[in-house]
């Protein structure tokens, strides 16, 4: 095995087309996350028309438009299973299905429950492709690019948000089955989805750690690092079974060992909502309006959070490896302070003709920090066995906070002032800006089984004794 004593360096060009290769890879398992942005928002364009079709009343009609939601909580919670039990690739592929189904059968739907079951499988896709997304893209890069590469998931879904808004624009002038075509359309992402999935190779980490297969974790490894001498790549192969046997099969998730790495991923899931961020995207509209603009210029305020949302991701992420997580969950957390104590204020004081412009600041902040960083973190504190269960674990804590926040905030503009509903979540984003300060460590750049002791995860055995 030793005849590689000089390693031969790729051409640049060639090293351009390695890195593209696992670009396309990365952006193939991204795409996940276009569909999620897709999904969660192409209700909101036939909303109105399904509740007069079926004569809903205001408790079926929530039930009806949180059913997706509900699905994703449900998906976010079982997603480990499939990502670790038969494999990265196989659970991408049929999150795609879910998706195709979801759409077809949303369009076509006859009654209601008929529709609330469609609505909760594409949920449930969200849900899981919230877990096997991130998760597959920071096992397949290198150290250096695995921030920028994780974090196109975000971007999909901040993209996919913004081509919903599009699409039910187009489509709502063509006659009173337009919201059908709204639902339906997505099929057809769905589907160049799910094939472009067959084409992706499996997970190195999971063939390695999970399946024991080290000649098929060899060759993927061999497709991520071409220029790698069979030396390497058998310390890299050695690295990520030491790594994999440092956690028993039979060792429980929950261990004071791992205390550290749950705690950061419940908290940064649970922050990330607590911003208040899905509140102010979900009712937009109606925040503007209770700063005195007519409905259609708030509609129209709403499409530039859109836009505002997709411009600072993409700035997010072409910060991510360069300035650090940390750094930028720091930028963010002085944003949001800054916008919403503003926004506060504005409501208190009735200056409330800079809510827009400080609601935009909002979104930058969440976008630069929270947004870019929430998936990709998650995706890399937790050991090679407990990578699923754990990306599990922040994705659940993420989606029961949005659909208990979802279900409030009406409740909370009706009863309290929106000055003190915009002084809680500035609060709460203080106390995040101290966890930051005290708690959060910095995984840039660090390869993934490094974390681990970065992160003080002693070996079971060591712990044990």
């Amino acid at each position: 095995m030793h005849h590689s004593a000089l390693p031969v360096r790729p051409h640049p060009q060639l090293k351009l087309f390695y890195e593209s290769r696992i670009f396309i890879w990365s952006l193939t398992s991204a795409l996940a996350g276009f569909l999620f942005g897709f999904d969660t928002v192409v209700i909101s364009g036939a909303e109105k028309t399904i509740q007069e079709l079926w004569g809903l009343s205001d408790n079926k009609h929530g039930l009806a438009m949180s059913m997706a939601l509900w699905g994703t909580v449900v998906g976010s919670l079982v997603g480990s299973w499939p990502t670790d039990s038969l494999g990265r690739k196989p659970t991408l592929f049929w999150i795609g299905v879910l998706y195709f189904v979801s759409a077809v059968w949303s369009g076509l739907a006859e009654n209601v429950n008929s529709f609330m079951i469609a609505r909760f499988l594409g949920g449930l896709g969200v849900g899981v492709s919230t877990v096997a997304a991130p998760l597959y893209i920071s096992e397949i890069s290198p150290p250096n690019l695995r921030g920028r590469l994780a974090g196109m998931f975000q971007f999909n879904i901040v993209f996919g948000i913004l081509i919903a808004f599009l699409s039910n624009h187009l489509l709502s002038g063509i006659g009173e089955n337009a919201w059908r075509w709204m639902l339906g359309v997505e099929a057809i992402p769905a589907l160049i989805y799910t094939m472009m999935c067959l084409t992706i190779p499996e997970s190195p980490r999971w063939l390695i750690g999970h399946k024991d297969d080290l000649e098929a974790g060899r060759r993927t490894l061999q497709l991520i690092e071409p220029e790698a001498t069979e030396d390497e790549l058998s310390r890299q192969i050695q690295i990520i079974q030491d790594a994999s046997h440092r956690t028993s099969a039979k060792e429980p998730f929950w261990t004071a060992r791992l205390k550290r790495p749950i705690t950061l991923a419940i908290l940064i899931a649970f922050f990330n909502q607590l911003s208040g961020i899905n509140a102010i995207l979900y009712f937009a509209p109606r925040i503007f309006e209770l700063t005195g603009l007519g409905a259609q210029a708030a509609l129209l305020q709403s499409i530039g959070i859109g836009i505002t949302n997709l411009i600072f991701t993409f700035v997010g992420l072409w910060l991510i490896d360069r300035l650090g997580r940390r750094t930028l969950l720091l930028i963010g957390s002085v944003g949001y302070i800054l916008s919403l104590g503003l926004c506060s204020w504005a409501f208190y004081s009735g200056n409330v003709s800079i809510v827009p412009a400080c609601i935009f600041a909002f979104i930058a902040a969440h976008a630069v920090g929270q947004g870019a960083v929430i998936w990709v973190f998650i995706s890399e504190i937790f050991p090679n066995q407990f990578r699923g269960t754990g990306q599990s674990l922040g994705s659940f804590t993420h989606w029961i906070c949005a659909a208990m926040l979802t279900m409030f905030f009406p409740r909370m503009v009706t009863y309290f002032a929106p000055g003190s509903v915009f002084l809680f979540f500035m609060c709460m984003m203080v106390l995040q800006l101290i966890w930051v300060l005290t708690m959060v460590p910095e995984t840039k750049g660090v390869p993934l089984e490094e974390i681990e002791r970065k992160l003080g995860i002693q070996p079971a055995e060591e712990h044990a004794s």
